[in-house]
């Protein structure tokens, strides 16, 4: 090409380039404009997150089975939110095509009815509601989304079609717990108990009253104070209540919270505290043993029944020998703790024999709460071979349901009274 052709070329590209700029054009592709830097690619815009109620509600996954949890407290609170957080991983790591996603500190009532509906909207097909007062919001929700399925975790409502309750017989544990509680009191010459209760409801109630049949075993002579809490989650008043409990004598004291604060605080004290929910609650020398759940294989046999519609959600409640209950301490691969290893080996053995019969499904919750059972005030409420059934765990007698022995007395051994 000649000089003058060169310049010709040179020069229409630069008009090109100019003409481009000014119209907010490009330059031809594989070229740039001449003199100006290359201009920056600017990121996509994302899609704002929805929020409701502060709440960000996570999305779903296109092509898998999508399941959601909601959270009373922190996924890492070191008790009941950690251990459900745990089950929702294991979910997803045993059950092919599924996507999980939890919400956590979702206060009970309207605040979580929002979210259930804004999860149901965003096409969760199970999700997992794990507080007691998240089931009238669940039932409402349930009722607007008939094609997914709401589990609720602890409480007495089912419609047995697309929301169900869930829950397990912790009763065993607390009660193995009891005797391991009784005997360090009455080993330590101090037979005085303590239980940290959340809310005045069937639950907390048939926990204590486990506690205190158990406690009866090994200490006949030892008796359990009550404190009422009415929170889930809050440790600096879980904290508070349990030094309550040691300031008034109790040498044990066990919770039905959410942290292990009950050890904490009993490690100040020089006493002994028995935390509850996760395995990984009881790590210090204070805590004589943690009564725990294991989610993981319950929500993944539910999730696989939900796919294949071999699941229909109503009121499942599980014994100890689904694995799903644990006494820490007493499962394989755990070692004793100090405070329990000290106990007289024939209660240590005895608590080992009934493990594996609960282990077995040879002792049942029906077992704990066989006969004679007396309540705190003398009176007879369980007769010698007769034994509480689930209603009357579940009940109290204005429930309206046929509850025959409703769980609304203290066991003896139990000086608390029960909330008006």
């Amino acid at each position: 090409m000649s000089r003058n052709k060169f310049w010709m070329v040179f020069g229409l590209l630069v008009i090109m380039a100019m003409a481009l700029a000014a119209c907010g054009g490009t330059a031809p592709a594989g070229e740039e404009p001449v003199g100006e830097e290359p201009a920056a690619e600017e990121p996509a815009a994302e899609e704002p997150a929805e929020e409701v109620g502060g709440f960000e509600i996570p999305a779903i996954e296109e092509g898998k089975f999508n399941v959601a949890m909601v959270l009373i407290g922190p996924h890492d609170d070191g008790g009941w939110s950690q251990a459900h957080f745990e089950g929702l991983d294991y979910i997803e790591a045993n059950v092919p095509n599924v996507h999980t996603a939890y919400i956590e500190n979702v206060p009970e009532g309207a605040d979580s009815e929002q979210i259930f509906r804004s999860l149901s909207r965003k096409g969760f097909d199970m999700i997992l509601g794990t507080s007691f007062g998240y089931m009238d919001p669940m039932e409402i929700v349930a009722d607007e989304f008939p094609d997914s399925t709401y589990i609720h975790i602890s409480g007495i409502k089912s419609n047995m079609e697309n929301f169900g309750n869930l829950f397990g017989a912790m009763e065993n544990m607390k009660y193995l717990g009891g005797m391991l509680a009784g005997a360090r009191a009455k080993m330590d010459g101090n037979p005085k108990l303590g239980y940290m209760a959340t809310f005045p409801i069937p639950e907390e109630i048939r926990l204590g009253n486990a506690i205190a049949l158990g406690m009866k075993e090994t200490c006949p002579e030892c008796t359990l104070d009550v404190r009422w809490i009415n929170t889930w989650h809050d440790p600096i008043i879980e904290k508070e209540a349990a030094a309550s409990l040691f300031d008034a004598g109790a040498q044990v004291v066990f919770t039905g919270a959410d942290t292990p604060a009950v050890a904490d605080v009993a490690q100040e004290k020089g006493k002994w505290g028995v935390t509850y929910d996760w395995y990984g609650s009881c790590k210090i020398d204070a805590c004589l043993t943690a009564p725990y759940w294991v989610w993981g294989p319950v929500y993944a046999e539910i999730t696989e029944g939900v796919i294949d519609g071999t699941y229909t959600p109503g009121w499942d409640y599980f014994d100890a020998d689904t694995g799903a209950l644990g006494l820490f301490g007493f499962m394989e691969g755990e070692e004793l703790t100090p405070g329990v290893a000290e106990l007289p080996e024939e209660v240590i053995q005895q608590v080992r024999d009934l493990m594996a019969a609960t282990l077995a499904g040879e002792f049942t919750r029906f077992d704990v709460f066989s006969g004679p059972i007396y309540d705190n005030q003398g009176n007879l409420i369980v007769p010698e071979g007769e034994a509480l059934e689930q209603v009357d765990l579940d009940a109290f007698p204005e429930f309206g349901l046929d509850c025959k022995y409703c769980m609304k007395w203290w066991a003896e051994g139990i000086t608390a009274e029960l909330p008006e």
